[in-house]
């Protein structure tokens, strides 16, 4: 169920990343006509991604609620990390709420006037805010749920030097939160990021997958032995 839980996350935002490259979904640094234009006319595309994000918290803090169970389950040698996961993760999901309904309010404002507003533009750079605080979140996310796993012996080396640079990358963003957010392109620094812990979602979910099977034949076994 926990990896089935990580993969499922990173499917999902694979797919949402799709369907904003498909829709040609506006930058943070784009006009704000632009912006307006955009949100006016994709009404639906911004109610998909944000019934995703529901969904995203959910998968987030169910994958590190059941990985900090079965790291205890392990010994505890990563017991610190998979509470620091747990907390870091509570944080990304309390601010994609904030996201998620900054970005309802975008949508919303754009569907009632003819022109942007001084309401709109306020409501769109808080939503531009509120994904740049996500990040630097994610990467602590990302760095003590690979710690966890990896002390835990869950996943193999790869798997670390994976997880940290991502999230070293996404700590990274973090200093320059204010210019992301103002659309400066530094926020290309933080993508390899969130690209590389989608990568890391779905070879820990495949590992935690097999870790589970394995298990399970183990202590079958053993009871059989028993027995």
């Amino acid at each position: 169920m926990i990896g089935a839980m990580a993969i499922a996350l990173a499917l999902s935002m694979v797919v949402q990343n799709v369907m904003f490259a498909v829709a040609g979904a506006p930058g943070y640094g784009d006009p704000i006509d632009t912006v307006f234009a955009w949100h006016a006319q994709n009404r639906a595309v911004v109610a998909i991604a944000v019934a995703q994000e529901a969904l995203h918290m959910a998968l987030l803090l169910g994958f590190l609620a059941g990985l900090q169970g079965l790291v205890g389950r392990r010994g505890n040698a990563g017991a610190v990390w998979s509470r620091i996961a747990v907390a870091a993760g509570a944080t990304v999901a309390a601010v994609l709420a904030f996201y998620s309904a900054t970005w309802i309010g975008t949508v919303l404002s754009a569907s009632d006037d003819a022109d942007p507003s001084a309401l709109f533009s306020l409501v769109w750079q808080l939503h531009a805010a509120a994904f740049a605080l996500s990040l630097p979140a994610l990467g602590v996310t990302m760095i003590a749920s690979t710690l966890a796993t990896h002390r835990s012996q869950l996943t193999p080396a790869w798997q670390r030097i994976l997880g940290l640079t991502g999230g070293v990358l996404l700590l990274a963003v973090g200093a320059v939160s204010l210019e992301i957010a103002d659309g400066s392109p530094l926020l290309f620094v933080g993508l390899p990021g969130l690209l590389l812990w989608i990568v890391w979602l779905l070879a820990t979910g495949v590992r935690l997958m097999r870790v589970r099977v394995i298990d399970s034949a183990a202590s079958a076994s053993t009871a059989h032995g028993e027995g």
